[in-house]
Formats: C-alpha cells, sequence, structure tokens
C-alpha cells in the first residue's frame, strides 16, 4: 500500500477513527508520516497498518 500512497493525500486510518482525516507529509520505504487531525503527526508503518485513502 506505501507505494500507491504519496505527500499530499489524505487517508484514515479503520482502527483509529479518533484521529480523523490525515495529509500524508512523507513516504519513506514502508514508513509513512501522516498529519492526522485529531493525532497530529504520526510515523506509521504500512507493514503493520493499511491506510485508507479518503479521496480529498
Amino acid at each position: 500500500m506505501a507505494s500507491s500512497l504519496e505527500p499530499g493525500m489524505w487517508v484514515r486510518l479503520p482502527e483509529r477513527p479518533d484521529w480523523g482525516e490525515g495529509q500524508v507529509q512523507s513516504v519513506v520505504g514502508d514508513r509513512i508520516t501522516v498529519n492526522f487531525e485529531h493525532a497530529g503527526k504520526i510515523l506509521v508503518n504500512s507493514k503493520v497498518v493499511t491506510l485508507e485513502p479518503t479521496g480529498e
């Protein structure tokens, strides 16, 4: 999934709906930095979690 994400895309983490939507800041290999509305910047490992694009 990381390969299909690019900086600027909007995503959500289904396991944490309370974080709100987030904008991808950077993608380096399997590490994705996302700035979520209610959780701030979070570094996620795409091998462990699945981010879903929101279409914004």
